[in-house]
């Protein structure tokens, strides 16, 4: 009983010192018993250990549209379901399901209620059942709000919930300052009942940026989150949250308030749920990105961002030197922490994460790659006062059918497994967008119609339509899915792929891309060695040095490396796995 008691006093300070640094001059003790009573509601207070990992190597992740595959006169969730139950039950761990809320918007990042799932998709008992078969893992659109929502309306009417919850600006203020991810205005003009205002817009005049200096906001979200973990999500990605706290003549990224409410909202849910994980979604350049592990006492994974565009310009370009500066300039993930590796997403490919990886003319030619390959480019406003790259809208198919050189080639299947072949070996867990899964091909006909770039590379599958070609070994999405799904099973049975585990970069020249991983207890070593060009290269094993003493296989090829003083063969764009122990 001491004990709790000293452990219930220790959470009331930590969440109390918390709100004084966001809130200094607030009544924040009244303020951090009802963030403290929200999330507990019956729960006992738990030991917290920041340095446990709530993951291993046979953790990975699947981000899915609810209704990325469907099946005719019936509801999409139930058709999801059943397609991973019988595809990935082996295979996938946890499922990221993209908002399956009511939205107005941008496929359903402007939510219109945080509470309600989109009836055309299913209902809450349709979540609960795939989170009981998988880790469930949902969006917490928590930067803005549809300007559809009751909240919104209420702003307009001037009354409360909504009076005050959304972010507001004056347009004769200086914004030169504020990082933007768009092109379009940062402030809308909207009518109230007692005159006219204007909202803060990071992403769109549909997305009205909430207003974090309320403490009512900071409280209504600690609500929405225990009702999502009432409803079994286990892991949360923190949407956009480094827009999150507005500060006049500042960039309004990063700001110190913003990390601050991450390491609260954290503080209060491993306290009640320490098996859940926390994900910060920060498309930015990597040193700003690094610093939302806070002393790992903040996101517990952030997305690895500058690894897409860096891996598909070193594929697209033939050589590995940037790649490999970068790798080397990477900290290893202290315990407790872990990156989220990933090469496509529902998203595009973000640019912003190559801010001092590549020279502007190698990022230009990365541009008019993609160009020539079918895809868009969205474009977002710079502080110099011209708009820039922001991302490239293309299915990762189509991104990797050729090379800035050459164009097209015969070699895009080849390269595309090559690049998760990296991506599976790399320090972090995986994130596999659905699309990915398949091989999926530009999809024009959904862009032509929504006139949104992001729709290139968000197909929706006819159920029977993809068994079809799931089930024909000749056709491309049945050749990529196997190869897919077997790197996946391969990969969940190596220690030394834990997330954790130890991880150097490998020099072997430009064409060659290596790493070595050793498993936390040092019984696997595996030499992961991707042949990054077109061309055909010859390894000298003597290179990596292998352990004599040790026997070695190719874990993806299966065959055994015997001579040790021998050379090695590699294809175009063939990735090796060696190791010296079978598991």
């Amino acid at each position: 009983m001491e004990e709790q008691e000293a452990q219930q006093k220790e959470l009331s300070r930590r969440v109390g010192d918390h709100l004084r640094f966001i809130y200094p001059g607030h009544d924040n003790d009244e303020l951090a018993e009802q963030l403290i009573a929200e999330m507990s509601l019956g729960r006992n207070l738990q030991l917290v250990d920041q340095h446990h990992n709530n993951w291993d190597e046979t953790d990975s992740i699947l981000i899915t549209y609810g209704n990325s595959v469907m099946k005719e006169g019936e509801l999409p969730l139930h058709t999801l379901h059943r397609f991973l139950n019988r595809h990935l039950a082996e295979t996938i761990k946890a499922i990221h399901i993209l908002p399956f809320f009511p939205f107005s918007s941008d496929d359903g990042f402007s939510v219109m209620d945080y509470l309600a799932v989109n009836p055309s998709l299913g209902d809450w008992e349709d979540i609960e059942a795939i989170g009981k078969d998988y880790s469930l893992m949902s969006d917490l659109v928590i930067n803005h709000m549809s300007s559809r929502s009751r909240w919104f309306d209420n702003f307009k009417k001037r009354i409360d919930p909504g009076k005050d919850y959304f972010a507001e600006g004056n347009p004769e203020d200086d914004y030169s300052q504020v990082v933007r991810p768009r092109n379009s205005p940062l402030l809308t003009a909207i009518e109230t009942d007692d005159g006219e205002r204007h909202v803060w817009c990071t992403f769109s005049s549909d997305q009205i940026d909430l207003n974090f200096r309320n403490p009512k906001v900071l409280l209504e979200f600690v609500k929405i989150i225990r009702k999502y973990l009432n409803h079994g999500v286990a892991i949360f990605r923190l949407d956009a949250v480094a827009f999150l706290w507005k500060e006049p003549g500042t960039p309004c990224i990063h700001l110190q308030q913003t990390h601050e409410i991450i390491k609260l909202l954290r503080t209060l849910i491993e306290h009640y749920f320490p098996e859940v994980i926390l994900i910060c979604e920060c498309n930015v350049p990597n040193r700003e990105n690094l610093t939302y592990f806070g002393n790992a006492n903040e996101a517990h994974i952030i997305y690895n961002f500058s690894l897409p565009p860096l891996l598909l310009y070193t594929l697209l370009s033939g050589h590995c030197r940037h790649l490999k500066t970068w790798m080397m300039s990477m900290p290893p993930a202290q315990s407790g922490t872990s990156y989220l590796n990933f090469i496509a997403s529902h998203d595009g490919i973000g640019l912003r994460p190559l801010d001092g990886l590549l020279e502007e003319s190698e990022r230009d030619q990365l541009v008019d790659t993609i160009k020539n390959f079918g895809g868009r480019v969205t474009y977002r406003k710079a502080r110099e006062g011209f708009d820039k790259p922001y991302e490239l809208n293309v299915a990762l198919f189509d991104a990797l059918k050729g090379t800035i050189e050459s164009g097209e080639d015969e070699w895009a299947y080849q390269r595309f497994i090559c690049a998760h072949a990296i991506m599976l070996g790399l320090e972090g867990i995986p994130g596999i967008y659905i699309q990915s899964l398949f091989g999926s091909r530009n999809d024009h006909r959904r862009f032509e119609h929504t006139g949104r770039n992001r729709s290139i590379n968000r197909h929706i599958w006819q159920e029977a339509d993809l068994e079809a070609e799931l089930a024909d070994t000749n056709s491309l999405h049945g050749k990529v899915f196997a190869q897919m799904t077997r790197l996946l099973k391969i990969r969940k049975a190596q220690p030394a792929f834990h997330p954790n585990a130890t991880q150097f970069t490998l020099h072997l020249g430009e064409k060659i891309f290596a790493f070595w991983r050793q498993s936390i207890d040092r019984s696997q070593s595996i030499f992961s060695l991707s042949n990054i060009n077109s061309d055909s290269q010859t390894l000298n094993l003597a290179d990596i040095n292998l352990i004599s003493t040790d026997e070695w296989l190719d874990l993806i090829g299966e065959t055994s490396i015997s001579d040790l003083g021998g050379q090695l063969i590699l294809r175009p764009y063939q990735t090796l796995w060696i190791t010296n122990s079978i598991h």
